[in-house]
């Protein structure tokens, strides 16, 4: 049998490719780069429980329409509404905040409609299985 382009590595290779995990380190780091565990650490240390929650479409046209405009506490609030519904298992929330209604997708983080008091008269919102007032 003819090896062809010296494709094996030597016992002596192998060896430290595998078992001197010093030797392993020092090549995983590349000079002004990362290693793998920082840039994994990395990203851990950036999930955030208190996610923003986006808005969908049809959410963004309704506030355009209705002409609300959102403080950034407002939205703060939102936030932390969606991650109560979150933390109580809640899948579709509604989530009040001030006179202002939104029902949240909660595990996609979605506002899927807002609607101010003058709209919620009627006071009856379907489809959902949790509320928040904020």
């Amino acid at each position: 049998m003819k090896i062809q382009g010296n494709q094996f590595l030597s016992m002596k290779r192998l060896q430290d490719q595998y078992l001197n995990t010093g030797r392993q380190q020092a090549e995983a780091t590349k000079p002004g780069g990362v290693s793998f565990q920082d840039i994994l650490s990395g990203k851990t240390d950036g999930i955030r429980t208190d996610s923003e929650v986006r808005f969908s479409k049809h959410a963004a046209n309704r506030l355009v329409d209705r002409n609300i405009e959102l403080t950034r506490e407002q939205v703060e609030r939102l936030n932390m509404g969606a991650a109560k519904a979150s933390a109580k298992g809640i899948n579709e929330s509604l989530v009040i905040v001030d006179s202002l209604a939104f029902i949240v997708n909660v595990p996609n983080q979605t506002v899927i409609t807002a609607m101010d008091q003058t709209e919620t008269s009627a006071n009856v919102f379907t489809n959902i299985d949790g509320a928040v007032i904020m």
